[in-house]
């Protein structure tokens, strides 16, 4: 109607770092895609070997190759290439295992409250959809690094490593992480305090990956040596 104010609709970029995830990747922008309203995909390939990047430019992504190697790095390079217009930007993994139906919620949140920079999808509060999505190892792993960042920094998040987050675009402008690997959640929670915002976890449900599994238990070192030396972030 005329002289009615528009909505507002927040302008989404996701971000997918991606290493042979043919088998994942096409189903995962799939389904943000009808999640969102036209999202703009960035993926960033970590030199896939398999039909990763032709199946991501075949859904109409966006997709730069990563110079060197792991999760933080390729987050490193996507910030790079943060859209100018974006409000808020999704990540996730390209495995399949987030379902993006979650994503709508984490976006409301963000924009009710502008005190919050970042919506963590807890998958320990959701349902697990199969047995494979954790093993007692993994489960136990990542429930051990959570009590650590909350013990160490202060954190009180029940899933503070869940690869499904949305922050506002702002707080990630000039981040230059020092992570190379999975230790780069810990170290987002960090930048999000750090520009003065709080962190809010959703329950979220989790299924089993699509394709070769990346994160392993040894992983947990390093994620574990992050989490103690941003304590001493000056």
């Amino acid at each position: 109607m005329q002289g009615q104010q528009e909505e507002h609709m927040p302008y989404i970029q996701v971000i997918l770092a991606a290493l042979n995830e043919e088998e994942g990747i096409g189903l995962t922008i799939a389904e943000l895609q009808s999640h969102l309203v036209s999202p703009h995909v960035l993926v960033v390939d970590g030199k896939s070997s398999d039909r990763t990047v032709e199946v991501a430019k075949s859904m109409g992504a966006d997709v730069i190759l990563q110079d060197g190697s792991g999760k933080g790095d390729a987050l490193a390079k996507a910030v790079k290439y943060l859209d100018f217009a974006a409000d808020y930007v999704v990540i996730t993994d390209a495995d399949f295992t987030y379902p993006a139906e979650f994503v709508p919620e984490m976006i409301e949140i963000l924009e009710r409250d502008q005190r919050v920079g970042m919506v963590i999808g807890n998958r320990f509060k959701g349902e697990i959809n199969s047995q494979k999505s954790f093993t007692n190892a993994f489960y136990l792993g990542n429930r051990l690094l959570a009590f650590a960042q909350n013990v160490v920094n202060g954190f009180k998040l029940e899933d503070p490593l869940s690869g499904l987050r949305v922050v506002r675009k702002e707080i990630l402008e000039g981040w230059k992480p020092k992570s190379k690997g999975f230790d780069v959640e810990a170290e987002m929670n960090y930048r999000v305090e750090q520009k003065g915002f709080g962190i809010i976890e959703i329950p979220i449900n989790y299924r089993a990956r699509l394709g070769e599994k990346k994160l392993k238990l040894r992983h947990g070192f390093g994620i574990l040596r992050r989490i103690i030396s941003e304590s001493f972030y000056t």
